[in-house]
């Protein structure tokens, strides 16, 4: 979806100024004149009104679903963090039952000063054998266990600083969401203006969303790079005629970068979720060169995408109340040509 060609207001009798004309008709033309282009520019600003809400929407969208992305990252390594701070703790937990056990039975034994226990001994180089190994024991245990919990202690870190992130991102979702409520309040606005124009008018406003640029090169007929972009082109044609869905992923409805990421993941290549990513998940080639299961984005920041397949068209999700289809591939400035 992106922002499409506006139509000339309609023609009118140019001549009503002709020589020889009474004075009254040449009022009334003159008159008809200067209200023409201004019932024309309603429709117009009705056609531009929903080129922007459009671009809006399909923007709002991308960050909806990088945000989202970055909150399933985040949590991930929350989850990861916490199952390696409750093995920690177990750990923790083990070596104080160790220190408890031996505390025990260093009470059992009379608890004696070292030095009494040295001159009651029977055996006083076995006793300081054992002495020098408990103190070895001792050192030891309670080293680990202070690393242990330097250890769990970064962790515990780690988890804040990631809990933190997550609710940061959190509401910086939720943002984004309430943006999207906007604009889609926006955009049933601007269906029903849109809806209020005659059918042919509405007719004429969705043949010029699909028209194409006239300084395109000639792509002519290539096939395929590759097996698997094959694959990711039979998947987006069996796509046809599904909606555009905010947010979605497939299979029922799909968004621009959503439907790029389910063609290519029926060929078993996984792509990243948004169209600014995905600019980025193969080689770029020029558009003379471009082959069927390329990537073609949109736009100066990407906020658009859709598959070559040949002929001059690609599929792609356009925009709300419009199914996946067939477009010409110039149908709005073109940011880049990936191949994955």
């Amino acid at each position: 979806m992106g922002s499409h060609r506006r139509l000339a207001p309609s023609g009118f009798d140019r001549g009503a100024g002709a020589a020889g004309i009474a004075v009254s008709v040449m009022s009334a033309a003159v008159a008809a004149l200067g209200a023409l282009p201004a019932a024309a520019a309603p429709q117009d600003d009705t056609r531009a009104e929903v080129d922007r809400l459009y671009t809006q929407a399909e923007k709002a969208t991308e960050a909806y679903n990088k945000a989202d992305e970055r909150a399933d990252s985040l949590r991930e390594d929350i989850t990861t963090a916490q199952d390696e701070i409750a093995r920690q703790q177990e750990r923790i937990n083990t070596m104080r039952d160790a220190l408890g056990s031996l505390a025990g039975a260093q009470y059992r034994s009379g608890g004696l000063d070292p030095s009494l226990a040295l001159l009651f001994s029977d055996n006083p180089a076995d006793y300081l054998d054992r002495a020098a190994a408990l103190d070895r024991i001792t050192a030891h245990q309670a080293g680990e266990l202070k690393d242990l919990q330097l250890a769990m202690r970064a962790l515990a870190q780690k988890r804040e600083e990631a809990t933190g992130k997550l609710a940061e991102l959190e509401r910086s979702r939720k943002a984004v969401a309430q943006n999207k409520r906007t604009v889609e309040r926006k955009l049933a606005k601007a269906q029903e203006l849109l809806n209020s124009l005659p059918y042919a008018e509405r007719a004429a406003y969705d043949r010029a969303s699909r028209s194409a640029r006239g300084d395109m090169p000639d792509l002519g007929g290539a096939v395929p790079s590759s097996a698997r972009a094959a694959a990711a082109v039979a998947a987006a044609r069996s796509a046809l005629g599904r909606p555009y869905v905010w947010g979605a992923t497939g299979p029922s409805g799909f968004d621009c970068s959503g439907l790029m990421q389910w063609s290519y993941a029926r060929a078993g290549v996984g792509l990243p979720r948004t169209s600014q990513e995905q600019r980025y998940a193969g080689r770029q080639v020029p558009l003379s060169q471009v082959q069927p299961g390329d990537l073609v984005t949109y736009r100066s920041d990407a906020s658009h995408v859709g598959m070559y397949v040949g002929n001059g068209q690609v599929i792609h999700a356009p925009y709300p109340g419009a199914p996946v289809r067939y477009d010409p591939v110039g149908m709005m400035p073109i940011s880049s040509v990936t191949r994955v």
